[in-house]
């Protein structure tokens, strides 16, 4: 592979920032993997956000690519899967694609197939593009890659401002996230916080049912374990609540002994039993792939405390990322907290945030 822009590349990257800013252009923000994509002929190389090869995994993208794309080019963009229903995007399904068996690899590509979003264009032919303007890279991306296909797609932009906030509210939930602003001017900087992310923040309600202990002081709370009873009335993790001073993780601490029960305790919700039935418990995380070599146990308490706290987006049945404490519910029932507070409507098609 011979390219004017050549793997590995670390991809230009978003601060988040409270408002949509003025003056800007504006694209959905996609929730997926970051991929930056070479092709130079019939060699295609995904590399992620953190440049490890994820060619392996969507050989469906790499056919698509060597379908749609031209022959010797460098993309930016996400790689994502649309769900079943075409208006919205499976990040669950996304997530089971890392496998290292080939056979399953090739079997999901299939079952869920997914594909690129471009939003940027890098090299194209010889070119080396990244010292151009974001506006004069985004008409060539349109010139080379517009129109679409069914496995390379170009994201829909906007300049106007009121479109943007609009997008902002109509696109919410079922995997767009929020709204990228990007300067015309700016030219790509590998590696570097110079695009804007603004992205929803919500609260929910959830029952505090265990908690790990900090990883450099064993009488401190380290995480917070929330759950959210499902439609079967089962309590189901969706994430963990940290970011406290220490100070504060020690009073933690002791505040919840009293509602500290043993690990083996037949009556709580996370128990190996209630795994066994079904239930979405913390033990799943011991044997994912995402969490090798971490210590993931945790002291179980009693169900009885309901925390506020804020999260940016689900993924799947939990929460995509580490979720904020607000305040303690003291009069919230926890058998109220339930997935129902989640619920965000999908008001869009796919086709509609397409370019």
């Amino acid at each position: 592979m011979r390219l004017p822009v050549m793997p590995p590349l670390l991809p230009m990257l978003a601060k988040a920032v409270p408002e949509i800013p003025p003056g800007m252009v504006y694209e959905p923000k996609w929730d997926g993997f970051r991929t930056i994509v070479f092709r130079d002929g019939d060699e295609v190389e995904l590399g992620s956000r953190n440049t490890k090869p994820m060619t392996r995994y969507f050989p469906e993208v790499v056919e698509a690519v060597l379908r749609e794309a031209p022959e010797r080019v460098v993309l930016d963009g996400e790689v994502v899967v649309p769900a079943a229903d075409g208006a919205s995007l499976d990040f669950e399904a996304l997530l089971q694609r890392i496998h290292p068996a080939e056979s399953r690899v090739r079997l999901l590509a299939r079952e869920t197939p997914a594909v690129l979003v471009a939003f940027d264009l890098l090299a194209l032919g010889d070119e080396d593009l990244t010292g151009l303007p974001f506006a004069e890279r985004r008409a060539r991306l349109e010139a080379a890659v517009g129109g679409g296909g069914p496995g390379v797609h170009v994201t829909r932009t906007t300049t106007d401002l009121a479109e943007a906030r609009e997008w902002f509210e109509r696109f919410e939930g079922a995997g767009l996230d929020g709204v990228v602003a990007k300067d015309p001017a700016l030219p790509y900087r590998p590696d570097k916080r110079v695009m804007f992310k603004i992205k929803h923040e919500r609260t929910a309600d959830c029952v505090l049912a265990g908690y790990r202990t900090h990883k450099n002081d064993d009488r401190a709370v380290g995480s917070l374990l929330l759950g959210l009873y499902d439609d079967a009335g089962r309590l189901a993790s969706v994430g963990v609540a940290s970011s406290f001073p220490m100070a504060r993780r020690r009073e933690l601490f002791e505040e919840l002994q009293p509602l500290v029960v043993p690990a083996d305790d037949p009556d709580h919700p996370w128990t190996e039993a209630a795994q066994a039935a079904g239930t979405r418990t913390p033990r799943e995380a011991e044997t994912s792939r995402w969490a090798a070599g971490k210590d993931l146990s945790f002291t179980p308490l009693r169900p009885e405390r309901v925390v506020e706290v804020r999260y940016d987006h689900m993924e799947g049945v939990r929460f995509r990322h580490v979720a904020q404490f607000v305040r303690w519910r003291p009069d919230r029932d926890p058998r109220s907290c339930t997935y129902a507070q989640l619920e965000v409507p999908v008001r869009y098609d796919l086709g509609d945030v397409l370019g």
